[in-house]
């Protein structure tokens, strides 16, 4: 059985439901997993933020609208009354259920409560939607068995063992749809996988099933040699390891969530992303495969913070980076690159939170020096650090800044940590060179 993840844009108007319909209506099982519908997340969003704000008025106005945008598409996608009536209903209960927040006192459990309606609404809708079009399909509710820790990690035993009873006491249909993004804490709370964690909901599932193949359909033709949105020309990667999809998707790669090859790597379960807008494309297939060497894609990370740590005290002392990390530990904040020489360190966070604590701490036995508005550019390929014409990047970039350089810690990345002005012509630079064949 395969599982199959559509995005918010995929399943963002009538017509795109129906690309969706005909690409899963195939006479075969599987288990499809649904976001929201393009725009409604950041709308929720908003109305959480509005909340916290108290500002009643403007979120019920938000409310309002996307009740009415709910009930246009409703009319458009269900032209059975029956089925029609039955999915306003239930999508009015779930904008009254709003309304209701806007007066109660904001926290993060409410918020997480609020964002998780989006995919409740796509689910149902589309589940109506097959019913009318006579495809025979039944849902499976998310936070029936969709689980994480105390550490914010799937909870796959809890997973494993209440999707298995889930499924087992749902009804023999050819389509499962569930929601992609949400689940339970682990006190039993509404909460989510954060951003793209649809994605994460489906290998989770893949993993648990030991699913034939995950198939991730967004609307671009696979993962891209570089990013679409500032350098023309780029092309889509037909094949692509594990390892290389993961450090794609942790330095930028916005087609895929960051944990998303994570559950299913060990049983190499192959995930493949796809166009709903192009069915017939190839896209891109993520296996173990790393027959080949050298530079596959460039990806870049915005809103990274430099910082610089320097004391005598660390000159032949031992103890001294446990005590810098143990520092970043105890404020949940994760570090992307590091360098260090004698007497420095220097590091990137792309979480500023409690950047003024951190900086209060680092202080009392360390000089430092704080960078922001950086980018990291990330270079990835199988091998790359050992290939022999890696060298040879370097040269391009004699006009660009490079503050930092992570070589050699992963042999199927390069990092470079520019100041963020300097990101599209970087990418540019970097791609004419490696894909364009462009001699120096």
């Amino acid at each position: 059985m395969k599982v199959l993840k559509f995005g918010g844009t995929s399943v963002g108007s009538v017509e795109n439901m129906c690309n969706v319909k005909n690409i899963i209506n195939d006479g075969r099982k599987k288990i499809v997993v649904l976001s929201a519908m393009s725009g409604t997340t950041n709308i929720l969003v908003s109305i959480a933020n509005n909340i916290a704000h108290d500002m009643t008025n403007e979120a019920i106005e938000k409310i309002n609208k996307l009740h009415e945008t709910y009930f246009n598409t409703i009319d458009k996608l269900l032209l059975d009354e029956s089925l029609n009536i039955d999915v306003k209903n239930y999508v009015t209960g779930i904008f009254n259920f709003l309304v209701e927040c806007t007066y109660q006192e904001y926290s993060l459990h409410l918020e997480n409560k609020i964002v998780a309606q989006g995919e409740l609404l796509s689910t149902y809708m589309f589940n109506s939607y097959l019913a009318q079009e006579d495809v025979t399909s039944t849902l499976l509710p998310a936070l029936n068995f969709m689980r994480i820790d105390n550490h914010k990690e799937p909870d796959m035993f809890y997973i494993k063992q209440d999707f298995e009873a889930v499924f087992n006491e749902a009804p023999d249909v050819d389509i499962y749809i569930t929601q992609g993004f949400i689940c339970l804490d682990e006190e039993g709370n509404i909460s989510n996988l954060q951003r793209g964690g649809s994605d994460y909901t489906a290998t989770i599932i893949g993993a648990v099933i030991k699913a034939e193949e995950v198939e991730i359909w967004t609307d671009i033709d696979g993962m891209h040699n570089n990013d679409p949105r500032y350098v023309e020309n780029t092309k889509p990667i037909s094949n692509i390891s594990f390892d290389e999809a993961a450090e794609l998707a942790y330095f930028g790669a916005k087609i895929l969530h960051p944990q998303t090859v994570t559950p299913v790597r060990a049983d190499n379960i192959p995930v493949r992303l796809k166009n709903t807008m192009d069915p017939e494309a190839y896209g891109t297939l993520i296996n173990d495969d790393h027959t080949e060497n050298g530079v596959k894609a460039i990806a870049a990370k915005d809103n990274i913070t430099a910082i610089k740590i320097k004391s005598g005290r660390m000159l032949l002392a031992h103890g001294f980076l446990r005590k810098v990390f143990e520092i970043f530990e105890v404020y949940e904040t994760s570090i992307d690159m590091i360098t260090t020489s004698e007497v420095a360190i220097s590091l990137t966070i792309d979480d500023d939170r409690n950047l003024d604590k951190i900086l209060t701490e680092l202080e009392k036995f360390s000089v430092v020096e704080v960078d922001k508005n950086q980018t990291i550019v990330c270079l990835v390929g199988h091998s790359i650090v050992n290939h022999h014409e890696t060298y040879r990047l370097f040269q391009i970039l004699q006009d660009v800044k490079i503050r930092m350089i992570s070589y050699g810690g992963s042999r199927n990345n390069i990092s470079l940590l520019i100041n963020a002005n300097d990101k599209i012509k970087t990418l540019g630079k970097l791609n004419d060179y490696l894909f364009e064949l462009v001699t120096l």
